[in-house]
């Protein structure tokens, strides 16, 4: 499923833009200008990495600073173990859009309970 995320003129370089999917989904403009998306949830806990630092194709985490390969979705280091699923990006006519991963996601458990209306 192709979803549309947002003018590519919104999305500056250095900048990330969240869909708000489910599970979130945030497409990144590196300054070098390449465009990744990604889930947006750290698989440690649950923390958006749209909140995160980029430095070249990596976005660190701002919580535990565990950072995610923003082309593969590999974890660099702990306390995060698993990687982040990537998902296809296309721009056509100046639209960015997200072609999402049919791949199940590696949610933290906390983000799980989250998403099937589950209280803590």
């Amino acid at each position: 499923m192709m979803i549309p995320a947002c003018p590519l003129a919104d999305l500056p370089r250095g900048e990330a833009f969240r869909l708000e999917t489910d599970p979130a989904v945030t497409v990144f403009h590196t300054e070098d200008g390449e465009l990744f998306a990604i889930d947006d949830t750290c698989t440690h806990q649950d923390a958006s990495l749209a909140d995160g630092w980029v430095e070249d194709c990596w976005v660190e985490c701002p919580l535990h600073a565990s950072k995610f390969n923003l082309k593969t979705g590999e974890v660099d280091a702990p306390p995060a173990k698993l990687p982040v699923r990537t998902h296809e990006v296309v721009v056509e006519s100046g639209m960015v859009y997200v072609k999402l991963s049919t791949a199940a996601p590696n949610l933290p458990h906390c983000a799980v309970r989250k998403l099937a209306g589950i209280s803590a």
